[in-house]
């Protein structure tokens, strides 16, 4: 078995979905996480193929990019997709996350940065909340299709991975009312309860994002 490495911060982040993959496939990996101001990142970040976190080490081999990380992943252990097909959506699914969250950081950066209000109210009315309102829609979509309560096919992708600990995210941060949205909620909840999965979460670094 290959030995392993990841390298993030001490959050969840875009490095999560590929923890929740290890844990599921009960495969052994070493969790590197940086605090931040403790200079660890400064002196590593000239080193990374990208000057970015999160990376993969695969003995010694180190793949940059989170999703490159995680389909990478989910492709080793079984959960990119049974067929071309699903794999594709898959994929789908996952690029619709992100411009969802390239339209989210846009606001919250805009929040932290301190940029004036009205910036900030512009972002969140004619950036976030439309690409939110988007996103909400497609997700309900395929699950109002679905028979097996997953975004794609008949079992677990990392999509539904990827959209669960996103929704996780959003709402422990008061940006989604789970409540709202049964069929999300679900999604959630049967990620969550997936033994491996519920098992680590118990002991997880409890980190806002």
């Amino acid at each position: 078995m290959p030995t392993y490495k990841l390298t993030y911060f001490n959050a969840r982040g875009y490095a999560e979905p590929a923890r929740l993959l290890f844990h599921l496939a009960g495969v052994p990996f070493e969790d590197f996480r940086m605090t931040h101001g403790d200079g660890t990142w400064e002196k590593i970040k000239d080193s990374t193929p990208f000057g970015q976190v999160p990376v993969l080490s695969v003995d010694g081999t180190e793949i940059p990019q989170s999703m490159a990380i995680i389909r990478y992943l989910a492709n080793q252990f079984g959960y990119a997709g049974k067929t071309p097909e699903e794999k594709a959506w898959v994929d789908a699914i996952v690029d619709q996350y992100k411009d969802f969250m390239s339209a989210f950081m846009q606001f919250v950066l805009a929040q932290h940065n301190g940029k004036p209000t009205e910036e900030v109210e512009r972002l969140k009315t004619e950036v976030y909340a439309p690409a939110k309102e988007t996103y909400i829609k497609i997700l309900n979509g395929l699950l109002e299709k679905s028979k097996s309560g997953f975004l794609v096919g008949e079992s677990l992708t990392f999509a539904d991975l990827v959209v669960a600990e996103n929704l996780f995210g959003l709402e422990k941060n008061e940006h989604f009312v789970a409540a709202e949205h049964p069929k999300l909620l679900a999604l959630k909840e049967n990620v969550y309860g997936i033994p491996a999965i519920k098992e680590y979460i118990k002991s997880r670094p409890d980190t806002q994002f």
